[in-house]
């Protein structure tokens, strides 16, 4: 955690709300967020733990989803072909 340039998020129970942490060189930096309506889409176990870049990041702090839930997947259809 004493890289210059890492934020690391947290959430807990309430997914309303996030914390941020982030070495500034001579102590921690402690940000908090709570949004009013809806909630932060977070990873619940260590294995869904992820990096993100910056664009995702700002995505996140408007409170919208990361990653899809439910991604829209291709299917390929052999009756029709363009």
């Amino acid at each position: 955690p004493y890289d210059k340039n890492t934020l690391f998020l947290f959430c807990g129970k309430r997914t309303d709300r996030i914390k941020g942490l982030i070495w500034e060189g001579d102590g921690f930096l402690l940000l908090y967020k709570r949004i009013e309506n809806g909630n932060f889409r977070w990873p619940r176990t260590q294995e869904e733990a992820l990096e993100i870049s910056a664009d995702q990041y700002q995505m996140l702090m408007q409170g919208l989803e990361i990653v899809a839930r439910h991604p829209i997947e291709e299917i390929s259809c052999p009756e029709f072909s363009l």
